[in-house]
């Protein structure tokens, strides 16, 4: 398997767009993440449709390829992180996230992204006995079906992200969830490898090999085992190089551009392999 490597915007909330896909450009990088977000492209701005075909006219001068992110933390609601979620009680509720990543799959498409990224959410509270978590994985499909139809007529796969915390939270979780919907072609993966070195029972590289035939979008930075901190490479415990083999810090971004990919770069150098990852 060869890497492509790209960069979130959400590490770069402090430069416009257009300067950050070519500072990423300049750097090297082979693709960016883009967060669907109001400072960068905005999925609910009434001229979502123009900016668009001017982001993906940028990409293809640039030479990066994209994944398309949904993980804004207030796009939809100003007072609550990540509200409302696939699981939220209130059905319009839930059917808001629903239209947003249906949206999102559209944008992806126009931008001839190579995926588009969301996750499952936290548990309301008051939820946890068994009863409760099959009601929560009966919305979680419910909330996915439409998006996972648009995602299939666009040509463009739904990648969710295990994340800890949430009712998604373990690669085992995936696969139920894969189980429930009926293992849909449109339905992939995004593996974070810090959540791996986070919460996952086996080491990174081995869930890199053993999520491979789901493997839609790969997020990379280092953490620590059982603390869900995202710390810039070398100061957490994960030991890249078999991984490679198989941004809370925005005002510092272009600067951990730079170094990050300068480290994975020496990483994949001691594998043996050429650097060319999902972004």
């Amino acid at each position: 398997m060869t890497l492509r490597l790209g960069y979130g915007t959400n590490g770069l909330t402090d430069l416009r767009l257009d300067d950050a896909l070519g500072l990423l450009a300049d750097l090297g990088y082979d693709g960016v993440g883009l967060t669907l977000d109001h400072m960068h492209l905005d999925p609910l701005a009434p001229d979502l449709a123009a900016r668009t075909r001017h982001v993906a006219r940028r990409l293809t001068a640039l030479g990066l390829g994209v994944t398309v992110e949904t993980g804004a933390r207030y796009v939809l609601d100003p007072r609550r992180k990540h509200g409302p979620s696939l699981l939220d009680p209130d059905p319009e509720a839930r059917a808001a996230r629903t239209a947003l990543l249906v949206r999102a799959v559209d944008t992806a498409a126009d931008l001839g992204a190579h995926a588009v990224h969301c996750f499952s959410g936290i548990a309301p509270p008051g939820t946890g006995s068994g009863t409760d978590t099959d009601a929560l994985w009966h919305r979680l499909t419910g909330a996915l079906g439409p998006v996972l139809d648009a995602a299939t007529r666009a040509g463009v796969p739904l990648a969710i992200e295990p994340e800890p915390g949430h009712l998604l939270a373990t690669l085992a979780d995936f696969h139920h969830l894969r189980a429930l919907l009926g293992d849909p072609d449109a339905l992939g993966l995004t593996l974070d490898i810090g959540h791996c070195q986070c919460l996952e029972p086996a080491p990174p590289a081995a869930c890199v090999r053993d999520a491979a035939p789901w493997l839609r979008h790969v997020q990379i930075e280092d953490m620590r085992r059982g603390v869900h901190e995202h710390l810039p490479f070398g100061d957490g415990e994960i030991d890249f190089p078999p991984v490679l083999d198989v941004p809370r810090h925005s005002h510092a971004g272009p600067e951990l551009a730079r170094s990050s990919l300068a480290f994975l770069r020496a990483a994949a150098r001691t594998t043996g392999d050429e650097v060319t990852a999902p972004c």
